[in-house]
């Protein structure tokens, strides 16, 4: 005996923001159904089929069965039906924790949705407001995009021997002021007396002094006004040098503060332990980098310190910027 069938169409599943994650072959099939007890038992049968299918809540699905059908279904009414064409059994079988997020990204479409034409409708009504509340946004401080200083990088070896050899000059003067006050010289002009009354030279350190190389010391320059300060250091990369930065330091710095103080630092060549020192002098009185004090020296006169020194003043320019900072 044949089961009657229902003289109303089919029903099909509503389309809208409800059913907007629905699956595309949920949507787009055309679904047979044959109830076989009336429009108010099949109201429960469109229920289980919806929250089986389309991971709805209960609380949905009634509102979708309500809303197409204008019906509330029952909770007991037992119904048979034929359901053409079956979906897949891995499809209808999911765990809840994925029916559960289908839902969750269900919700969050049509809130996203919901929120954009919230903001149309407001520069609808009033689209001057809108381009002057964006126009102050733009005049905002950007505190996440605010590019940061990039901190010091200490400069290895092959960095500063090409820093020096940049912008030689073919022509090295015998004396040159690097500083304020402050002269890098070779051998002759630390025995040229009538120069060094001409610059007005109060201090003279000889960082070559000894007796097989620039033997000036304090006797030659006997009745001259100016102070004699000796260091007998070897242009060797293996000297120690270091030794004696502060100490140098400390006394070019007391006496470029004298009234009309001025120091002559020089060498056999004046380019590689005299310049050393002048460096040294400028990183630890004056605040510079290694590669600041190089590019001031440079400025005014040719230098070229051997790789001990450098390596020497690497050192010094790393504990220096672990002390203020830098590093």
């Amino acid at each position: 005996m044949g089961l009657p069938q229902s003289r109303l169409p089919p029903p099909a599943l509503p389309a809208g923001p409800a059913t907007a994650g629905c699956r595309p072959e949920l949507r787009d099939q055309s679904w047979s159904l044959l109830c076989a007890m009336g429009l108010c038992h099949f109201a429960p049968l469109a229920l289980a089929l919806l929250g089986l299918l389309e991971a709805l809540t209960h609380v949905d699905a009634r509102k979708m069965v309500r809303g197409q059908c204008g019906v509330c279904p029952r909770a007991c009414c037992s119904t048979c039906f034929l359901l053409l064409p079956a979906p897949p059994l891995s499809r209808c079988l999911q765990s809840p924790q994925k029916q559960h997020q289908v839902c969750r990204d269900r919700r969050l479409e049509a809130g996203s949705i919901n929120c954009l034409s919230e903001e149309t409708a407001a520069w609808a009504r009033n689209p001057h407001r809108m381009d002057s509340l964006q126009k102050q946004d733009l005049r905002r401080p950007k505190i996440h995009g605010a590019v940061r200083a990039s901190p010091y990088q200490p400069p290895t070896l092959a960095m500063l021997q090409r820093l020096l050899w940049v912008h030689r000059t073919a022509v090295l003067s015998h004396i040159d002021e690097v500083w304020p006050g402050l002269f890098l010289g070779d051998a002759y002009a630390a025995r040229d007396k009538s120069k060094l009354t001409q610059l007005g030279i109060t201090h003279v350190v000889n960082v070559a002094a000894g007796k097989f190389q620039v033997d000036t010391g304090a006797k030659f320059y006997r009745g001259m006004p100016l102070e004699y300060y000796g260091i007998e250091a070897d242009d060797n990369p293996f000297f120690d040098l270091s030794v004696y930065f502060l100490p140098v330091a400390q006394y070019i710095r007391a006496a470029l503060s004298v009234p009309q103080g001025r120091v002559l630092v020089h060498c056999a060549m004046g380019v590689s332990r005299s310049a050393t020192l002048v460096l040294a002098f400028l990183m630890i009185c004056e605040n510079m980098t290694l590669v600041e004090a190089i590019q001031m020296v440079q400025a005014h006169r040719d230098i070229c310190p051997n790789s001990g020194f450098l390596r020497q003043l690497q050192v010094l320019d790393n504990r220096l910027g672990r002390e203020t900072g830098r590093l």
